[in-house]
């Protein structure tokens, strides 16, 4: 898994990448309380701001973090956003993303770096 500044993690399966916030930024934002997502088919580019989410404290944009084609995304999050408290680096996922340029991933932290990072 990789790691972003922006708090997300990225996971390569078979060049499949799926996209969440971890554990910490789901700490950050309290209990969130509505998610909207981006529509399958939806070209992206690095750093287009595709999904919102709400808590009781803010609201927030997810980012792009790489090129590429929205080709899943995870209705469950939608109908109960409050299952990204629950197990945001798991079940809770928010979409997956054909990659357009796979090496973009390489820019990201690994797990030991973004411990270190949010410190």
């Amino acid at each position: 898994m990789k790691y972003t500044e922006e708090h997300e993690w990225l996971d390569d399966v078979d060049g499949i990448v799926t996209v969440g916030i971890t554990a910490h930024a789901a700490e950050q934002l309290g209990d969130i309380v509505f998610v909207e997502l981006p529509e399958v088919g939806t070209e992206v580019t690095k750093d287009d701001e595709i999904v919102v989410i709400e808590s009781v404290k803010a609201a927030s944009d997810i980012l792009a973090p790489i090129d590429g084609e929205i080709v899943e995304i995870n209705e469950a999050i939608v109908e109960e956003p409050g299952k990204v408290n629950d197990d945001p680096e798991g079940e809770a996922w928010f979409f997956r993303i054909k990659p357009s340029e796979p090496e973009q991933m390489d820019d990201y932290m690994d797990e030991n770096e973004y411990k270190d990072f949010i410190g």
